[in-house]
């Protein structure tokens, strides 16, 4: 027992000594950055054509004997060879990630990804985004489906490809594509908007607290957590949620005509399969076969805008990190006999 105690007080100590060392070396970076402009980030470019190459190369190394392989080389030489003599010129494609939060956080680097092939893509070439998304803040996917807009308005062939989810907000960036690729068991659709506010004002009568809201403005407030609530702020707060799903049915069924627009926007998802049926996508794929096949004709480029983060950023973000996969753990374990 006096092992134990004596472990915890020196565990204590250790964690509290480490706490210590970041708090420090958080408020230098502060310092040093303080009065300083932000530095900007970096355009990273990467050609996934060499890095399929790469793949099939080793695993030719290690499935064909030394006669197979130098055999196997030497023609790849004399293709290569006459391709140089009469080169022609590959369409482009440029590939996007998009890994969406309630916040559409990722718009910050898609912004300026699309900024930066937009100053050389041509109707010659494709932009591939990789999207990923149950949706979130109206605004804020309002904003990454406006970045999208801007390809189409190039007149740049535009694709979507969808893996996991592209839901609600997710589905509103992906309906701008000229053709949407969906994994068969990925989920789609959602077109809807949602709203949900606790109320504890009855809590707070019951202990005799009051609550004041003041506002200018008939409706500057209509539905609070802590006021009382009347029927005519919900009636008003029920017309905003109408208004924005008829602007956002308006949307999908401008980029998506053939849609049953009405059929659809009920709110409900559809796995890929179904969403074919209901003409959500265009084609059952994953993202990884179509740019496999892609890269057989085209030069295929992935573009990430990585931005510089402080030391205090980076600290916050595996802090941020660390809770998320605890969480995700816990949820995984309460979750998986579902799928059993």
């Amino acid at each position: 027992m006096e092992f134990f105690t004596e472990y915890a007080s020196f565990l204590a100590k250790t964690v509290t000594l480490v706490i210590a060392i970041l708090v420090v070396l958080a408020s230098f970076a502060a310092l040093r950055s303080k009065g300083r402009r932000k530095s900007a980030g970096q355009l990273q470019v990467s050609k996934l054509n060499d890095f399929y190459k790469g793949l099939r190369e080793r695993l030719e190394q290690t499935l064909l004997d030394k006669d197979q392989l130098k055999a196997l080389r030497k023609g790849q030489a004399k293709s290569e060879k006459k391709q140089k003599k009469k080169p022609e010129a590959k369409p482009r494609v440029f590939v996007l990630d998009f890994d969406g939060d309630i916040k559409a956080s990722a718009t910050e680097s898609l912004r300026h990804e699309i900024t930066a092939l937009l100053t050389l893509a041509t109707p010659k070439d494709e932009v591939v985004l990789r999207l990923e998304s149950g949706g979130g803040m109206v605004h804020s996917y309002g904003l990454a489906s406006s970045q999208l807009a801007r390809v189409r308005e190039a007149g740049v062939p535009l694709t979507v490809c969808i893996d996991k989810v592209a839901a609600s907000g997710g589905y509103m960036m992906a309906c701008i594509g000229e053709k949407i690729i969906s994994a068969p068991f990925a989920i789609l659709g959602s077109i809807g908007v949602v709203a949900q506010l606790p109320n504890v004002n009855r809590l707070l009568k019951k202990h005799d607290i009051d609550f004041e809201v003041l506002t200018a403005g008939e409706y500057k407030r209509t539905l609070t957590v802590f006021g009382e609530n009347t029927e005519k702020g919900r009636e008003k707060f029920q017309e905003d949620l109408d208004i924005t799903h008829q602007l956002f049915k308006n949307f999908v069924a401008r980029y998506r005509p053939q849609l049953a627009i009405d059929e659809v926007a009920t709110g409900e998802v559809w796995l890929g399969i179904a969403a074919l049926e209901k003409q959500l996508v265009d084609e059952l794929k994953t993202s990884d076969e179509y740019l496999a096949e892609r890269a057989k004709q085209s030069e295929v480029y992935h573009l990430h805008y990585a931005e510089r983060k402080s030391l205090q950023e980076r600290i916050g973000m595996a802090a941020s990190g660390s809770v998320d996969r605890v969480l995700l753990s816990w949820w995984s374990r309460l979750t998986q006999q579902r799928f059993w």
